[in-house]
């Protein structure tokens, strides 16, 4: 049939109209005004086909700015909602950072941990279904059968790729919030206070942690604390002081409210010698007389705590061994090695950590604060203070991000803690609090104090002077240190056997307030940084 025919497939001219005609002015040349337009006078709705490379990069580009693929395709609408809704995405993500930067402690928070874990989860989806709808806007079936076959397999990829960033996150929140709760979950039949959000303190003015270096290990019985030291916090300023006690403290005292004050009135001796280290010990073991199982903890914050005249808030322990791993998981700490240390045994047949300036791995860690070779319970006492110390200033946010889940294994098998979960969020600025803020270190040896009959009086009067000393840079003389008893109470009139002070045993690093004058052989605390050689 001629005349009025559709066109044919090969795009050539309709029956009956001379091809000189078609869509011309009879003589092939373009009509004037350009190229002819679509319905309504519109251009063609796609531009000049993508080649392979092209229409993988555009698949590509679209992972990292979505709606660029759905534009160039020619899907202005889709295009646009797309980059919208990313870039309220974007703002919401920079509007969290943000909130998090100015208060760390809202990352710990279980709502926030929650959301960030569904986040990422959503986001994965998203942004797969996001590759694949761009690759299919931009019409891969108009590449010859080879470009079709390369284009899809990069795509699918890419479309898994661009979901593991956010996999990672949501794995890494998850696995975070699991151990908060392990680390935190309270003692059977013990009781947590309650966190309150606008007064997470409760009134204090100081906070005190006891943290305790417990060694368990194949060839004992139950946990020795070999390693106790008191941190006592300035809640406004960060100031902190580390008063460390000897494991063989002997004789420790009880306050009346503890169980074992009426067990031993004149002072813990257990099996005829009633070391400091043994107190968790004896009270794990002796649950009918504590009231339950579990209480060692309990026993121990209640003798420490009583020691120095100061409330123990909260407790952490770190068993050695896992501290070990730990300090690998961090990559190892800087600390100054005054002297050869040798380990292993009696004799440091094992090896020696070499005098410098050097960085430990976490095995020489231990060891270094551990070895008893050619040294003593008191010179363990200043390494174990300088590793807490190497601790606090070079373990930094970032180093925890990006070591995460080393450390959440070796934490989740070597650490116990009775600070609560809803606590954390609170701790986290504390900390970074106390890393920029005065630390300085106190610890009752001889000659200062003789450990086979402490003058309990003195360790309760040294206390309250090296908090002075710490909160003499805001110009506060009050201690605030939630005393508990007078320093004459429960047998503290004993006299200490021990030589006088040396001047080189130790130096003040503060005045004390004019309002109280220590005895003259009776000094303040160390800092850290002299101690240690930070």
């Amino acid at each position: 049939m001629r005349g009025g025919g559709p066109a044919d497939d090969t795009g050539g001219p309709r029956d009956g109209q001379p091809a000189g005609r078609q869509g011309g002015n009879g003589n092939g040349k373009e009509p004037p005004g350009g190229p002819p337009k679509g319905p309504a006078g519109r251009a063609p709705r796609f531009g000049p086909p993508l080649t392979t490379a092209s229409l993988i990069g555009w698949t590509a580009l679209s992972a990292v700015l979505p709606g660029a693929a759905h534009l160039r395709a020619g899907k202005r609408r889709t295009g646009i909602a797309l980059l919208a809704t990313f870039g309220v995405v974007l703002v919401a993500v920079v509007v969290l950072a943000l909130r998090l930067k100015d208060n760390a402690g809202l990352a710990l928070r279980g709502s926030t941990l929650t959301s960030i874990m569904v986040g990422a989860a959503v986001c994965a989806l998203a942004w797969f279904t996001l590759v694949l709808l761009s690759f299919v806007a931009l019409r891969p079936q108009r590449l010859p059968q080879t470009g079709q076959v390369v284009s899809g397999i990069v795509a699918g990829v890419l479309s898994v790729t661009v979901m593991l960033p956010f996999a990672f996150t949501a794995n890494t929140i998850r696995t975070a919030s699991q151990l908060l709760d392990e680390v935190t979950a309270p003692v059977a039949g013990s009781t947590p206070v309650p966190v309150r959000a606008e007064d997470p303190w409760n009134g204090r003015k100081r906070v005190n942690f006891l943290l305790i270096g417990g060694d368990a290990a194949g060839d004992r019985i139950g946990v020795r604390t070999d390693s106790m030291t008191v941190a006592s916090v300035d809640i406004a300023t960060g100031n902190t002081v580390l008063f460390s006690l000897p494991r063989n403290l002997q004789y420790v005292r009880f306050p009346p409210s503890s169980p074992l004050h009426k067990v031993f009135p004149n002072g813990f001796n257990a099996e005829g010698q009633g070391l400091l280290n043994s107190v968790w010990y004896y009270a794990d073991n002796n649950p009918q007389i504590m009231g339950g199982k579990n209480r060692g903890a309990q026993a121990l914050k209640d003798a420490i705590g009583y020691t120095l005249g100061l409330h123990i808030d909260y407790y952490a322990m770190v068993d050695m061994y896992g501290f070990a791993a730990l300090i690998d998981a961090v990559g190892g700490l800087k600390i100054r090695v005054e002297h050869d240390i040798k380990w292993g045994g009696k004799f440091g047949t094992a090896g020696t950590i070499k005098a410098g300036y050097r960085r430990l791995d976490g095995e020489e860690v231990l060891w270094y604060g551990r070895s008893r070779v050619d040294s003593d319970d008191f010179s363990r006492m200043a390494r174990q203070r300088c590793i807490l110390g190497a601790l606090a200033q070079q373990v930094t946010p970032a180093t925890v991000l990006a070591n995460f889940t080393k450390i959440a294994a070796a934490t989740r098998h070597m650490f116990r803690t009775d600070i609560p979960r809803d606590l954390l969020e609170h701790l986290v600025p504390l900390g970074m609090k106390v890393r920029n803020a005065k630390i300085t270190s106190l610890q009752f040896v001889p000659p200062l104090i003789y450990t086979g009959n402490p003058d309990w009086a003195k360790i309760r009067r040294l206390t309250r002077q090296a908090i002075r000393e710490s909160m003499s840079g805001r110009g506060t003389v009050a201690a605030s240190a939630s005393p508990m008893a007078s320093a004459g109470a429960s047998g503290s009139s004993a006299r200490s056997a021990s030589p006088s002070v040396s001047p080189s045993a130790s130096h003040a690093v503060a005045k004390a307030s004019s309002r109280t004058t220590p005895p003259p052989n009776d000094k303040a605390a160390k800092s850290l940084s002299e101690l240690c050689g930070f």
